[in-house]
């Protein structure tokens, strides 16, 4: 079942077609890859579908809804949440503090009350609902075993860490789907294979999780589908299995052999 389609998708900055009619499927309760060399237009429609940006053309439908140009944060309170190819922490927030941050219209908003009536019901509500985000905030620290390190400041932490509690901050907005970028950038092989191990307990979680990875090694090894970008065209959809013998995709990569 798709939860997410990207039809016809096409971004144009002055005379460079960055996105070129772009179909893109995720499939809910999976985790769906997004690949392809530097360059490719990955981030590009990474940015068309949550918000960072608008298309030139096409249309994206998100859970039945077309939320076609509508701006980040209203994607975001429909469900999608993202991460960034540079880690985006409040450094000298800590860490707890860094996750709340991902609550916080999550907690005490009635879309059938007005501004003023939430304005006051806030002010006296104050105390019970920072309770409530600091609470909730700590369950994520737990699923990812960073609980012990809530007071640090996130500037402090080593850099697989880092990135994790940028996941955390995503999550805490209780998304449907998840677009992580480039989420093993700069990890070592140990950081690698633990966030291999958290992205499959999120998806277990049921969220869905699309992510732009240039480590095929993690790709190949956690993603159900792949979709494979090349020059802003997409080249190539399928299994892993699929798409590691896909002649197209094995040109991208290694360029042609001459004859």
């Amino acid at each position: 079942m798709r939860i997410l389609e990207a039809q016809g998708v096409s971004r144009i900055f002055g005379g460079v077609v960055a996105v070129n009619n772009v179909d893109f499927n995720v499939e809910k309760g999976l985790v769906n890859g997004l690949i392809g060399p530097n360059g490719a237009g990955k981030t590009t429609l990474f940015n068309q579908i949550t918000g960072m940006d608008k298309p030139t053309s096409g249309k994206i439908i998100f859970d039945g809804k077309d939320i076609t140009g509508l701006p980040a944060w209203k994607i975001s309170r429909l469900g999608v949440a993202r991460t960034f190819q540079n880690i985006r922490l409040y450094g000298d927030l800590t860490v707890i503090e860094n996750v709340m941050m991902g609550l916080h219209f999550k907690v005490g908003a009635d879309p059938f009350k007005g501004r003023f009536v939430q304005a006051v019901k806030s002010y006296f509500n104050a105390g019970r609902e920072n309770r409530e985000l600091y609470a909730r905030a700590l369950e994520w620290l737990e699923f990812f075993e960073l609980d012990g390190l809530r007071d640090e400041e996130a500037h402090n932490l080593p850099y697989g860490n880092q990135r994790e509690l940028e996941i955390a901050r995503a999550l805490a907005a209780d998304p449907k789907v998840l677009f992580l970028d480039e989420p093993a950038a700069g990890m070592n092989p140990a950081e690698t294979a633990h966030l291999m191990h958290i992205i499959e307990r999120i998806r277990d979680k049921g969220v869905t999780v699309v992510l732009i990875e240039h480590d095929m090694k993690l790709v190949m090894n956690i993603c159900d589908n792949i979709t494979v970008l090349s020059f802003g065209q997409k080249i190539a959809e399928g299994t892993p299995e699929e798409i590691r013998s896909n002649p197209q995709v094995i040109e991208a990569y290694l360029g042609r052999e001459e004859d």
